[in-house]
């Protein structure tokens, strides 16, 4: 005699029987699935497993150009490409600048949109225009402010009588990348202030009126109350910041494409310029992958650590 417990079919904990799924309502369930799976095969799946495979050949531009496969060859060159390993350094200065300065002012803009002020609302609309702003956009309007001879820039310099603070600010080896860092942070900042500016919202203020009440001033409450409650957001959002930067390539591509000299040339531009302007596909292919090792690495030291934090 068959007991409940030992039938597939029923629910045993006591809410009644499910039935088990046909073939047909599993293959319904496929079909509906398959508008939304395929964009993401086609468009992303693909074209990732086309690139790690292309990482090891000798593909180059052209019509019937003759691919083999080269196995690690192109990755030992990589090793000894100078230009890339420069690209590399700069692409480090690029993501630590920009996230650093970001998470600051950020972090300065988020606590003043958290006050009681007038017109906050109209204020908190305005401080995310940038993050609405396409990065091309964004570019060509950096572009004219920094124009050495009829930028916004270079006109205030000389309308308060500094000329010799005059430059070409995209141009000059020294200025490049500290000026398109500063573009890179007024682009990026918008998205960081909305995430602590929620953050902060969510710090009970019974804390803080405690912590008031024990005599403790604003910087106190502000280092052991406020910090500690948003030290989760911090390491949340400083981190995709900087896999975000470091993986940056419209903004700093309409700002300087990599100029002067090759000061601005982060990984992702060097890699374009490989496979756009050398035609050095298979090559590109494989710096393309070592930089998706290495944000597949740094996406994995973050989950890691917010695995930690959650248990």
């Amino acid at each position: 005699m068959t007991t409940v417990a030992e039938r597939p079919d029923v629910d045993r904990t006591g809410s009644g029987p499910r039935p088990a799924r046909s073939r047909s309502d599993r293959m319904g369930i496929y079909l509906l699935l398959l508008p939304s799976l395929l964009p993401i095969v086609v468009l992303s799946v693909f074209p990732l497993l086309r690139g790690i495979y292309l990482g090891f050949t000798d593909a180059r531009a052209g019509r019937h150009v003759e691919v083999s496969f080269t196995g690690l060859a192109n990755y030992r060159e990589l090793l000894g490409d100078e230009l890339f390993w420069n690209s590399f350094k700069i692409g480090l200065l690029w993501a630590v600048g920009v996230t650093v300065l970001q998470f600051l002012l950020a972090l300065g803009l988020a606590l003043l949109l958290n006050q009681q002020l007038r017109f906050r609302g109209a204020a908190r609309v305005l401080a995310v225009v940038p993050w609405a702003m396409p990065p091309v956009v964004v570019g060509i309007l950096w572009k004219l402010v920094y124009h050495p001879d009829a930028g916004l820039l270079n006109e205030f310099f000389h309308r308060v009588g500094a000329d010799g603070m005059r430059t070409n600010w995209l141009g000059d080896f020294s200025t490049a990348l500290p000026a398109v860092i500063i573009v890179g942070v007024w682009a990026g900042m918008p998205q960081t202030t909305v995430v602590l500016l929620a953050g902060l919202q969510g710090v009970p203020r019974e804390l803080h009126e405690a912590a008031a009440v024990d005599g403790a001033g604003t910087w106190h409450r502000f280092r052991n109350v406020t910090l500690p409650a948003l030290a989760p957001v911090i390491v949340a959002i400083t981190s995709l910041d900087f896999i975000w930067n470091f993986n940056s390539f419209g903004l700093v591509y309409v700002l300087t494409a990599g100029g002067p000299g090759g000061k601005t040339m982060l990984p992702m531009l060097f890699a374009y310029e490989e496979a756009f302007r050398y035609g050095n596909y298979g090559y590109a292919a494989a710096l393309g992958n070592v930089m998706v090792v290495i944000i597949v690495a740094l996406l994995a030291i973050y989950l890691r650590r917010r695995l930690r934090e959650a248990n």
